[in-house]
Formats: structure tokens, sequence, C-alpha cells
């Protein structure tokens, strides 16, 4: 009887301890098998293109100790997502930041999940549209802040960084290619503006004419109070197309975010406005005769009342229970 404790520890030996360690061996080797396979394909493209099985194998079955920052896209041109291919570029822009920084580590993966490659992947998370970015952290499952404010933050990669911080603590400084189309287009402007000096050098008169330089100080202005600069800043999507109904939105309705084509629509609406006042101040003071100055009133009018309305009611949409309205729209 003396025998059977050293044959049961015998076994335990020759089976690889006891059950709980050998349950952790296969866990450890799970893990470095996933972050391996991981690293060698961040090693050959800096977002993972991810099918059903892929993703349920790496992102969410366990064990994982390191962070899946996934973008759900629709890529194919037959999607017709602009969207989704503008927000395409800032991802792999951020990815490539991250992958090619001296920081490069596995705690953080970046990968992709277009619908007609995983569209299991979409229903297993309810998910009805794209694009959409969701951090799977390393440990439990994702919370609300994992899911990318799309609408609210734009889809800029620096907009994209900063919530990946949030959300992982690791910080990506974004490197953008470089851009050659600033310089471009400043060096076109200066040989203008020196080939019209030189061709008339003996007179520069048109440096001090009013009317171009008010002309370029209204599209100026035009542009900045339209949002140009928030454009620029958040990197907004063009427009939304409903996945459901295929209703395109040109006008976003909250007040804290806009769309690019919203912007291009409230600068039409302002410069309707504006050309509706030059008529009607060109038509009080100008030397033409009363026919003509009639017409310019009547259309400067015309001008202000229908563009001013337009844009009471993008007001109106933005900001929902605003009473007043300048005509019935």
């Amino acid at each position: 009887m003396a025998a059977w404790p050293v044959v049961a520890v015998l076994v335990l030996l020759a089976w690889g301890g006891p059950p709980a360690a050998a349950g952790q061996k296969r866990k450890e080797m799970v893990l470095s098998e996933k972050v391996n396979q991981l690293m060698e394909w961040a090693s050959k493209r800096s977002v993972i293109r991810m099918n059903g099985d892929k993703f349920r194998r790496l992102v969410k079955a366990p064990p994982r100790n390191y962070s899946v920052i996934v973008m759900f896209t629709a890529l194919q041109p037959h999607r017709q997502c602009v969207v989704c291919k503008q927000a395409d570029e800032e991802y792999q822009i951020l990815a490539n930041s991250w992958r090619y920084s001296s920081a490069f580590t596995n705690k953080i993966f970046f990968a992709m999940v277009d619908f007609d490659e995983g569209s299991d992947v979409f229903q297993m998370l309810n998910m009805n549209s794209a694009p959409t970015f969701i951090n799977f952290p390393a440990k439990g499952k994702p919370k609300r802040g994992d899911t990318y404010e799309l609408q609210v933050r734009g889809f800029a990669a620096e907009q994209l960084a900063r919530w990946v911080a949030d959300r992982t603590d690791v910080n990506i400084r974004v490197i953008r290619p470089p851009n050659y189309a600033g310089p471009l287009m400043l060096g076109l402007l200066l040989a203008v503006v020196g080939g019209l000096v030189y061709l008339r050098g003996s007179n520069l008169d048109f440096l001090y004419n009013k009317t171009g330089w008010a002309f370029a100080a209204l599209c100026f202005v035009l542009a900045m109070t339209s949002g140009q600069m928030w454009n620029h800043i958040r990197g907004p999507p063009y427009a939304h197309k409903n996945p459901h109904t295929g209703q395109v939105s040109y006008i976003h309705g909250s007040s804290q975010a806009q769309f690019v084509a919203e912007t291009h629509i409230v600068l039409l609406f302002n410069g309707g406005v504006t050309l509706g006042m030059v008529l009607l101040h060109e038509a009080a003071t100008s030397d033409m005769d009363v026919g003509k100055r009639k017409i310019m009133c009547i259309a400067g009018i015309g001008l202000v009342v229908l563009f001013f309305s337009w844009l009471l009611s993008v007001f109106r949409s933005k900001y929902h229970g605003y009473p007043y309205r300048y005509v019935s729209c």
C-alpha cells in the first residue's frame, strides 16, 4: 500500500505535473502562438485583414494579453461606401505610424474586418453600420468607451490616436506621408504673382484694386464661417449613408458635429445671402437707370430671403426645438 503514493507522484510527473499547472502551460503556449502569428502578420502589413475564423480565434477567444483595434468596414466597390475608403486611408496612416515607430511592441495590434470577408462577425456583434472602430482590450470585454464615436470625432488619424491612447495607454505619434500639394500651390501662386509684377512692372495699380482684395477677403471669410477649419482638424466623413434604407444624409443631426458636404452647403447659402446684399447695395448706390436698379433690388431681396431661410432650416435641423424661422421651410 505504501507504494501507491510513489506511483501517483510518478504518474503526475509523467503528465507534466498537477492539472492546474498543465492547463496554465497550455494556455501560455496558445498565447505565445497567437502573439507570434500576429507579429508575423504585422511585420508584413500594418493592418491585419481578418475573416470570421481569424477574428474568433485571435480577438474573441482567450487567452489574450494584447489589445486589438478593429475597423469594421465595407471596402468593396459594389458597397459604394465612400466614407469607408476615406476612413481606411486615415486608419492605415495610424497603423503605419505605430508599426514603424521605435516604441512598437506586441501590446497592441491593428486589424480590419471587411463585411464581404466576415459578414458573420458583423452578425455576431449585431453591427449594422460601417465604418466602425472597436477596441478589444487585453482583459475583459469591450466597454461603451471602446467603440469610437465616429460621427462626433471624425476619422482623422490624430483623433483615432487620441482615442487609442485613452483606451490602451499606448501613445502613437502620427506621421503622415509627405504631401507636396501645399508647397506646389504656394509656388504656383508666387509664380503667378511674380509673373504679373514682371509683366506689369510699370503699372502696379492692380495691387491696389479694392474689388479684387474684397473678393479675396470674402472668399476667405465664407470658407472659415462654413466650417472648413473644423473639417481640417476633425476629418469628418463627407456624408452618411443609412445601410438599411440607402438614404444619404448631408446634414449632421447633432450640433456637435458636421459633414464635409454640410460645410459646402452652408458656404453656398452664405454666398447667396452675400450676393443678395451686394445687389441691394448696388441698387441703392449705382448710377444705372431706375428699371435696372429695381430689378437688382428685387433679385437681391429674393436671394437674401431664400438663402437665409435655408440657413435657418439647417440651423433648426441641428438645434432641435429652435422656435424661429424666416419663411416656412
